[in-house]
Parts: structure tokens; C-alpha cells; sequence
């Protein structure tokens, strides 16, 4: 069934008139979508849609919008961000398996990540929680002492005493959402250069609309920190806030607010 797209000249002129014909056509474009600015559902059966490609130094990422929120163009990102979201989208494990952090990064472990609204100040913020799945130690020994709150701080994270205000931000590090769905949280590249990912979604994460909607709002994401067995899986954000308040109140708990990376 033809598709109710806009494709506009720099699109084309990237994609090439053949494939553009194919999207305008239905063979290649999806029905439904999350909106890659606004990241709510859309159809592009149903309501005029624009065509946007993300494009690296050597990858392009083929996204849809909502008309209404953004016309149809071309958007440079960093490879490293195209590169994460490609692999996060194209990985074959469980969407909610936790992930493993970046090769090159000081934390070598797997980790859990939650996400969820959290109320701060009479607002709703919209929140990550990581937790390892098992204590971490310094590069180069084998523990027995549980570093990753010690690690966090000296990258930046401020410990949190209550969970009562927005985090401060932390210096190039950022939360890569694309497409309404989670993929990664990116740490500063090393001498400045090109972020990489610090988490990374084995696949990309989806995430409740009513958590994409504060997104949308705030631009940034509060990512929230504890140890091994300090918050666990709990299955209502009520909770989930209960036992961030615990962590805090324990010494547990390092935070920082994260701008959003990409989209």
C-alpha cells in the first residue's frame, strides 16, 4: 500500500531515486514507527510522514517522523552514535538482556539498565538506572573490593544523599535515543575525541510512551547509579523509587544528568 511520505530533495539526492520510489511505494518503508523527534507512534499509512537519514562518515540510518514535528532532511550524527544504534537494531539477543559495557572502558562488567519517571521537584524526570551484575574492580586487580561507585565519581557522578534534585550534568557524556528506543549511554572519547559507548544495548530497548513524552520535554535523561544487589528488579517505579531512596540514604547512589545524543 503507497505510503503517505515526504521525501525531501536532500533525501533523495542521498538515497537515490529508485529507493525513494520503493518507500513512496510501501516496499521498504514500515507502517508503524516511533517519531524520531516527538517518540511517539505513528503510521505511515495514516498520517503524513517524514523521511529522515542520519548519516555518519561511512553509515546512514534511513528514520521516520511525524510531518507535524519535523520536515523530511538529511541529519549528520558521529559514526560512533550510527554505528551503536546500527548494532543495537541489527543484534540478535533479548531486547531487555543487560549489556556489556565498551570494551576500552575502565568498568569491565555487565550491566542492568532500568528506566523509569522519577518525581523531582513537582516534575516528572525521566530516569536510567544501572546497576552491574556483579562487583567491580579496578583495572589490572582482582578486587575484592566493589569500585564502581569510586570509578563513577572520578568520571563525574556526584553522590547522591537524597533523591530530591536533578543531578548535575557530567561533561560529554550523553544518552543515545533513536527512533523512540534506547541504545546506548556514551562516555567521553579518550583525548577529546569521538564518544563511545560505556552501555550498550544488546538490542535497542524500548521504552514507555510516558517516558518518552518527559524525554521529549526535559532533553535529558538522569542516570542514576548503585552497586551490585543494591536496587534489583522491581516491577513498579514506585518501588523502583523506594529502593533508590534506600541507596541513597545508605551512601549508595551517584547520579548525573545526561543531554540526549543523536535523537
Amino acid at each position: 500500500m503507497p505510503r503517505m511520505l515526504d521525501v525531501s530533495d536532500d533525501v533523495r539526492a542521498e538515497i537515490g531515486d529508485e529507493e525513494a520510489a520503493r518507500l513512496l511505494g510501501g516496499d521498504s518503508a514500515p507502517g508503524s514507527y516511533d517519531c524520531t523527534s516527538c517518540r511517539t507512534p505513528g503510521h505511515t499509512e495514516r498520517e503524513r510522514t517524514s523521511t529522515v537519514l542520519f548519516v555518519g562518515e561511512e553509515t546512514a540510518v534511513l528514520a521516520f517522523a511525524h510531518a507535524a514535528c519535523i520536515p523530511s532532511q538529511v541529519v549528520p550524527v558521529s559514526e560512533e552514535q550510527l554505528q551503536g544504534a546500527v548494532r543495537s537494531i541489527t543484534a540478535a539477543s533479548e531486547q531487555s538482556a543487560p549489556a556489556p559495557i565498551a570494551p576500552d572502558s575502565p568498568l569491565q562488567a555487565e550491566l542492568g539498565v532500568t528506566s523509569g519517571l522519577l518525581l523531582i521537584g513537582g516534575e516528572l524526570q525521566p530516569a536510567l538506572v544501572v546497576e552491574p551484575l556483579g562487583p567491580i574492580a579496578r583495572p589490572g586487580t582482582d578486587g575484592p573490593v566493589d569500585v564502581f561507585l569510586p570509578l563513577l565519581i572520578e568520571q563525574g557522578f556526584a553522590p547522591v544523599a537524597a533523591v530530591d534534585q536533578v543531578p548535575a550534568p557530567t561533561p560529554g557524556w550523553s544518552v543515545l535515543l533513536a527512533m523512540g528506543q534506547l541504545h546506548a549511554i556514551l562516555q567521553p572519547g579518550t583525548g577529546g575525541g569521538t564518544p563511545t559507548a560505556w552501555w550498550q544495548a544488546h538490542q535497542a530497548m524500548q521504552v514507555a510512551a510516558e517516558w518518552r513524552s518527559a524525554v521529549n520535554k526535559t532533553q535529558r535523561v538522569l542516570v542514576f547509579a548503585a552497586p551490585v544487589g543494591t536496587i534489583g528488579q522491581q516491577p513498579r517505579e514506585d518501588l523502583l523509587r523506594e529502593a533508590l531512596d534506600r541507596a541513597a540514604a545508605r551512601g549508595q547512589l551517584v547520579a548525573a544528568a545526561m543531554p540526549l545524543a543523536g535523537t
